[in-house]
C-alpha cells in the first residue's frame, strides 16, 4: 500500500493531533469496547476545520464536465455531530449538464422542487432519494441546472464510523464491509456519510457538517478514465456519452470499463506517466 501509506504522509501536515470522541448514539454507532483502534481512523486525519485549506467557490465555479474531472483526487469531509470527522478521497463522478442532457434532472431546463439545488451557485448539494430509500449527492456547478454526481469515495478517515453507518442503514443484520466495499457507489457512500435529504441545498464553502479539502498530487489526464454513466437507461444518444469519470487503477471505483482502459493501454496512456 504505498500510495496509501504516500497520501497519509502528505496530509499529515494539514492535521493536528487530538483525539476522536466517542461516538453517540445519535448517530447509531455503537464501537466496540476494548477494540484496537484501526490505524485508518488515527491522528493522523484529525483536523479542525479552521486549518483546514477547504475548498472555495472560485474551485466549484467551472463548467460541468470540467468539474467532474477536477473533483477526482480531492478529500469530502464529513464531520458528524460529536465531532468526528470522515474523509473520503473523491475516485469517481458522473457529470449531468442539465437542458439538452436528457438523463439529467433537469432536462430541459425544467426545475421544481426536487431539483432546486442544481440551479443554485456552484458548490450547493443537491442531495436526491431514489427507490423510497437510498440517496445520491450531486454537487451543482456552472451551467444552468448542471451537478456532478459523486459516484465513489475511497474511504481514509473514520472507517469503522462508516460500516456502523452502513449496517445501520441496512438495519438487518450482515456481514462486515471490506474497506473497498464502504463507498463504491453513490447510495454507499451517503449511507457510509450519513448524507441524507437534510443535507440537499446545503453549501460545501459555508457548512460546519461537510466540505470538500485539496488532495495531494494530482491525477494526470492518463490516469482518468473517460466512459459512459451507470444505469441511467434508454437516454438515446445521451446514454453513450463519456460522462463518467474515474481513477485509473483505483479498486475504490464501483465500476470500472475494461475495454475503454485497454484502448488507453494500447495508446501508451499508462498511470502515473
Amino acid at each position: 500500500m504505498p500510495r496509501k501509506r504516500k497520501l497519509l504522509a502528505q496530509l499529515s501536515a494539514l492535521q493536528n493531533t487530538s483525539s476522536f470522541p466517542q461516538i453517540n448514539a445519535v448517530e447509531q454507532l455503537n464501537t466496540t469496547p476494548g477494540a484496537d483502534p484501526s490505524p485508518k481512523s488515527s491522528k493522523y486525519f484529525v483536523i479542525e476545520k479552521k486549518n483546514s485549506p477547504q475548498l472555495q467557490e472560485d474551485f466549484f465555479n467551472q463548467p460541468c464536465v470540467s468539474l467532474a474531472k477536477s473533483f477526482l483526487g480531492q478529500i469530502l469531509v464529513r464531520k458528524l455531530p460529536d465531532g468526528r470527522e470522515l474523509w473520503g478521497r473523491i475516485v469517481e463522478t458522473e457529470a449531468y449538464l442539465g437542458g439538452e442532457d436528457e438523463a439529467s434532472h433537469s432536462k430541459g431546463g425544467k426545475q421544481t422542487q426536487r431539483n432546486a439545488a442544481m440551479f443554485m451557485k456552484p458548490g450547493t448539494l443537491y442531495v436526491y432519494q431514489i427507490y423510497g430509500i437510498y440517496f445520491c449527492m450531486n454537487v451543482s456547478s456552472q451551467g444552468e441546472g448542471a451537478a456532478v454526481l459523486l459516484r465513489s469515495l475511497e474511504p481514509l478517515q473514520g472507517l469503522e464510523a462508516m460500516r456502523e453507518l452502513r449496517r445501520a442503514a441496512r438495519k438487518a443484520p450482515s456481514r462486515l464491509l471490506k474497506d473497498w466495499q464502504l463507498c463504491n457507489g453513490p447510495s454507499k457512500l451517503c449511507q457510509a456519510f450519513g448524507i441524507d435529504k437534510a443535507f440537499d441545498q446545503r453549501d460545501l464553502t459555508q457548512d460546519d457538517a461537510i466540505w470538500m479539502v485539496p488532495g495531494q498530487d494530482p491525477p494526470g489526464e492518463q490516469d482518468v478514465v473517460a466512459t459512459t454513466r451507470i444505469g441511467i437507461g434508454n437516454r438515446g444518444e445521451w446514454a453513450q456519452k463519456p460522462l463518467r469519470f474515474y481513477l485509473r487503477g483505483n479498486r475504490f471505483v464501483s465500476v470500472v470499463d475494461k475495454k475503454v482502459e485497454r484502448e488507453m493501454a494500447a495508446k501508451g496512456h499508462s498511470p502515473g506517466s
